[in-house]
């Protein structure tokens, strides 16, 4: 049954290419007149054949809307770079963005945007991996096949949060306090800034100038998918921890393993019953003239770190 229709669909497409074919050697004779509208309205239908050309590339057995055949596409080649002009042969619709969006914003499909890329890449100053460090603003790329079935209500929030008044940081924080614990899209961030393209430089504010423990991949949580912040505690951390600058941050934690060197304890071991999560102590404090470099830092869990400060008081 499966070779059958298989068979089927690409009779179809042969189908259609020759009437592509055929319409191609017609507009031969359209080309000899001197008249330009004989030739736009002769490419009108070769246009129209041509993108029904593409949408037959995946049997309607498969996907049958535009929406589901871009899904299908980048379902096929996941973490794969796709240009925009993909999405439109695919699809067959002019307005394939929109249907990209409402991939990630109505059912949770991680897709990110070159825009979105470019701005971490500039802002945000994390580590991009190198097949996304080149990505233009038409292309798009499915981190991974796990669809996340809340996201539609993060969007909704999202949304509320977008239109209240207030500075982009201020919203952008409240919408990460709204998720404490949970991930956040670099979309869903941008998203709340009004498109904005400071957002990632707001939400480094946050993290390095505020002291709110907001982690990424490349800053304290490994094991995170590119583009996901996580606020992990509604707690800001002391002033003299927070000037510390992202490189160093990150090289702290990889140098003691992503766990706290004075209990052990590491994100694997986190659940909603103990929200804890790593910082950086300075071993000779930063207000008694202790600097931010590797040999006067080292990485405490918020509980040994609260009760260091508590024995030194």
């Amino acid at each position: 049954m499966a070779s059958k229709k298989k068979k089927r669909g690409q009779n179809d497409t042969e189908a259609l290419r020759r009437k592509v074919e055929e319409l191609v050697r017609n507009f031969e004779t359209e080309l000899q007149t001197g008249e330009l509208r004989p030739k736009v309205l002769a490419l009108v239908p070769i246009f129209h054949g041509l993108r029904d050309l593409g949408k037959a590339l995946i049997p309607s057995e498969y996907a049958t809307a535009a929406r589901d055949r871009i899904l299908f596409y980048f379902r096929k080649y996941p973490r794969t770079i796709i240009n925009g002009d993909e999405l439109l042969v695919v699809s067959g619709i002019q307005e394939y963005a929109r249907r990209v969006r409402e991939l990630r914003v109505q059912f949770g499909w991680p897709i990110a945007s070159g825009v979105t890329i470019k701005e971490m890449r500039e802002d945000e100053n994390g580590e991009i991996p190198k097949e996304l460090s080149a990505m233009r603003p038409n292309e798009y790329l499915l981190l991974n096949e796990t669809q996340d079935r809340d996201a539609a209500h993060r969007w909704n929030i999202a949304n509320t949060i977008r239109k209240e008044s207030g500075s982009i940081r201020d919203k952008l924080l409240k919408f990460l306090r709204t998720n404490i614990g949970q991930g956040v899209t670099n979309e869903e961030l941008r998203y709340v800034a009004g498109d904005k393209t400071e957002w990632a430089r707001r939400v480094r504010e946050l993290r390095t100038e505020f002291g709110w423990p907001i982690v990424t991949k490349t800053t304290g949580r490994p094991d995170l998918g590119v583009g996901v912040y996580v606020l992990q505690a509604e707690r800001q951390s002391p002033e003299h921890d927070r000037h510390i600058p992202d490189d160093l941050r990150s090289e702290v934690l990889r140098r003691d393993g992503y766990i706290c060197k004075k209990c052990g304890w590491s994100h694997a071991e986190w659940n909603p019953s103990d929200p804890r999560h790593l910082e950086l102590h300075h071993i000779k404090h930063h207000a008694k003239g202790g600097e931010n470099v590797r040999e006067n830092l080292k990485t405490l869990c918020t509980v040994c770190h609260d009760n260091l400060h508590r024995k030194e008081r």
